[in-house]
This record gives C-alpha cells, sequence and structure tokens, in this order.
C-alpha cells in the first residue's frame, strides 16, 4: 500500500512528520500514526464523524487547494465557526482524506 507524509505543526513551532497509508484520514494520521503516540491538539473526540470539532487544523497555504474537496461541507462549517481559532484555512482533519498528492502535506494545529 502507498505511503504519504503529511507534518503537523504545534503552535510552538515543533514538527512532527507521519507516515501514513493514502487513504485513511488526516485525523486518523494524527491519532493512529504519530511515532509520539498521537499528536497533541488532535483530540478527535468523536472519532472522526464530524460532530466535535476536536480534529481542527489549519492548512499550510500551499497545500490549501490542493485538498481533494476544496470546499467545506455545511456541518464542517458549522463546526467551525463556533472554534475562536478558526481562520479561512481551517479545516476538520477528519474530512481531509489523503491520497498520493496530498505527500508531504502540512497542517498547523491550532
Amino acid at each position: 500500500m502507498k505511503e504519504i507524509t503529511v507534518t503537523f505543526v504545534q503552535p510552538s513551532g515543533e514538527k512532527e512528520d507521519v507516515t501514513v497509508p493514502v487513504g485513511y484520514t488526516l485525523m486518523e494520521a494524527a491519532k493512529y500514526y504519530s511515532d509520539s503516540g498521537y499528536i497533541s491538539g488532535i483530540d478527535a473526540d468523536c472519532g472522526g464523524a464530524c460532530a466535535c470539532g476536536t480534529c481542527h487544523v489549519i492548512v499550510d497555504d500551499v497545500w490549501f487547494d490542493k485538498l481533494k474537496i476544496p470546499k467545506k461541507s455545511s456541518p464542517e462549517l458549522d463546526l467551525l465557526d463556533y472554534d475562536f481559532k478558526s481562520t479561512d484555512k481551517s479545516r476538520l482533519s477528519c474530512q481531509i482524506e489523503l491520497t498520493e498528492e496530498l505527500d508531504g502535506l502540512i497542517v498547523n494545529v491550532p
């Protein structure tokens, strides 16, 4: 199975590269494929059901337009509206399916 690497950047600037099989979500990469056990700040309390907003990330400017689903779904927008750290590049990591084209993706943890 093809794998890609994504980089999570903490507010402190600390970076962690995670290698994950194609087809998983960015949230799954953060929760199950991190060498440290999980990426701090990506709680994903609802398990990827787009129901809580605790997997919020801010996608790096270079990568935002390369996402498979560039427009946010209505439930995703509603959840991000409640997060005071939300920006125009915010996404819920449970809604980002990792494809080969996203190899090298960089996201910031708010």
